[in-house]
């Protein structure tokens, strides 16, 4: 298979050390690669080095003469927010007039009508950001994508189309994402980005990821036993050194030396063991005897007073142990009825709405994604307080320097100004006060936004196990299923149940309207291909492909792929004449 990209003892320095260091690999034609790593190891980085757009401290990377490399970052470039959606598309081809036909067909499969492509860029929500993105890139006809995060604050109808849109896309990949659930159904291969080196996997995330788990778990056994061996020299050393200055003896001084050696040796050659994630996730919370928490009946929810009705909520209601998904598109009300919510629980007993109602004596915690909860100007311990001071055995300031410690904030850290801290820091000491509050119910808007992937795995658990009741406003499938039990949806001006997640997906998918995602231009479908040898061996690698994702565990196996690669079945097995 022919290699597109290649490097060779690549390494970064950066302002506290070194980013990653002695990295060699490939990119080959046609590899889907997941690029999967905690907060600030250097993914984004990577991107850039590969497209260009960095300069690394030592190494090299080569690209072939066949790549065609486009990147996809993550934010929109400023100088695009003035310009409509129609000039921000052509501007990449302005100097191609051969090619300006193509953007009106673009448009079109990337989900744009006329009237939207007319629309100044800064007025288009984050997920149309990401298809402009996307469209730019396409534009210049890659056989490489370098995708960074394009799946980040966008609505779950928007994930949806970009799933859709990868799994079809016939190039090679390389995509960042936190999403785990995108990554298992669009790549084929993973890379993991730890501990400044890569870790190679040919799997999907989900499998890769348990993969480096269990090859944690063989390197912890061997450097364990390596390091019995080393103390046992190390004893023996001294013990034969001692006994050289005691008797005069030569030889045995040598072999104390000798041993010392073979200790270096055997410390050079030690089997390296992960320092893993620097901090765990942890939520406690407390049930109330009560049969509800929160009760919603006839609530029109607007963005601010006075303002156009988002939806209607005719009833519903919220009781100890329920941990509900409220889904919905961006702009559809979801922050505004948590918030909404929010102002109703702090205005107290005597201004209780008929609307909106809690139990009396339910203590309720709220996440703003914006993280504005936490003081700029408090320190670490201080920012604390207003959550220790709701109970008891958290109020000391010895009992919040131990959870902070416990958090992956060392003492050196406490005296930090909040101000100071990186979004998934803020994000990390947010979640460590609300579980010091202990609180009846949550309500959480988006709170998976500054987390990498592990965070996100340990928030669902964390959220599994809480005692109290949860309102979860969130776009993460695997948040969601993994945390939630029941499903709330914002469609059609209504706030309605639905019994289970995909019948939530499919709902939120038929409100966004999008037509089915087409082939990207970037190459010619093989069904249409008149080399009867080429259609017969693609037939043969399909169905390869189908039956070894079949043969995986169902947790393990990719749906969305499965029905690209069905339907590309379906279509050869037409054209060869095998079925009608």
């Amino acid at each position: 298979m022919t290699t597109l990209i290649s490097t060779l003892a690549l390494h970064l320095e950066s302002y506290d050390g070194f980013l990653f260091s002695e990295l060699a690999f490939t990119l080959r034609q046609g590899d889907r690669i997941g690029l999967i790593g905690h907060n600030g190891c250097g993914k984004s980085t990577l991107l850039g080095l590969l497209s260009g757009k960095r300069e690394a401290t030592s190494g090299t990377i080569h690209t072939a003469r066949a790549c065609r490399l486009q990147h996809v970052e993550q934010h929109l470039p400023a100088e695009l927010a003035s310009l409509s959606l129609y000039d921000a598309l052509l501007a990449p081809v302005l100097d191609h007039p051969e090619w300006h036909w193509r953007i009106d067909s673009l448009l079109a499969e990337l989900g744009f009508d006329a009237a939207t492509a007319q629309v100044p860029v800064r007025s288009l929500s984050g997920g149309q950001h990401t298809r402009l993105l996307l469209g730019r890139a396409l534009l210049q006809e890659p056989n490489v994508l370098l995708l960074d995060e394009p799946s980040n604050h966008l609505d779950l109808p928007s994930l949806l189309w970009l799933e859709r849109f990868l799994a079809q896309w016939r190039g090679a990949l390389i995509l960042v994402s936190h999403d785990q659930r995108l990554l298992d159904n669009v790549t084929t291969r993973s890379w993991i980005l730890r501990d400044g080196r890569i870790y190679d996997f040919e799997l999907p995330c989900g499998p890769a990821l348990t993969a480096l788990a269990e090859a944690d778990v063989a390197a912890a056994a061997r450097h364990a036993a390596e390091q019995k061996e080393i103390d046992r020299l190390a004893v023996s050393s001294k013990r034969l050194a001692v006994w050289g200055q005691v008797y005069d003896n030569e030889n045995l001084a040598r072999k104390a030396k000798t041993m010392q050696r073979r200790i270096a040796k055997l410390k050079d050659e030690q089997a390296f063991v992960s320092d893993g994630a620097p901090w765990r996730l942890s939520l406690r919370g407390k049930a109330l005897a009560a049969k509800q928490l929160l009760a919603i009946e006839a609530l029109d929810v607007r963005a601010v007073p006075q303002s156009p009705v988002l939806f209607h909520v005719n009833q519903l209601w919220l009781k100890p142990g329920d941990r509900v998904a409220l889904l919905g598109a961006n702009g559809s009300g979801k922050s505004s009825l948590l918030r909404l919510c929010w102002q109703a629980m702090q205005a107290g007993e005597e201004d209780q709405r008929l609307d909106l109602r809690f139990h009396r004596a339910a203590n309720v915690g709220y996440y703003d994604q914006s993280l504005q909860q936490l003081a700029d100007e408090a320190d670490l311990s201080d920012a604390l307080y207003p959550f220790a001071v709701q109970n008891e055995v958290s109020r000391s300031q010895l009992a919040r320097r131990q959870a902070l410690i416990s958090a992956g904030f060392g003492y050196a850290r406490h005296g930090q100004k909040v101000a100071t801290l990186s979004g998934g820091e803020r994000a990390r000491l947010l979640f460590l006060g609300l579980s010091l509050a202990s609180y009846h119910l949550l309500l959480l808007d988006e709170p998976s936004n500054h987390l990498d992937m592990q965070g996100k795995q340990e928030l669902g658990i964390a959220l599994q196990g809480f005692e109290g009741g949860c309102l979860l406003v969130s776009h993460d499938r695997d948040l969601i299923e993994t945390a939630c039990n029941r499903f709330w949806v914002v469609a059609d001006g209504k706030l309605e149940e639905w019994p289970d997640a995909p019948s939530a997906y499919a709902r939120l998918s038929l409100e966004d309207g999008l037509p089915p995602v087409p082939l990207p231009r970037a190459e010619v479908p093989i069904a249409v291909q008149s080399d009867v040898d080429l259609q017969l061996e693609r037939l043969c690698e399909l169905e390869k492909l189908l039956a070894e994702d079949l043969a995986r565990k169902p947790r393990h196996q990719k749906p969305a792929s499965q029905r690209v690669w069905q339907e590309e079945l379906d279509q050869l097995n037409r054209a060869l004449g095998i079925s009608a």
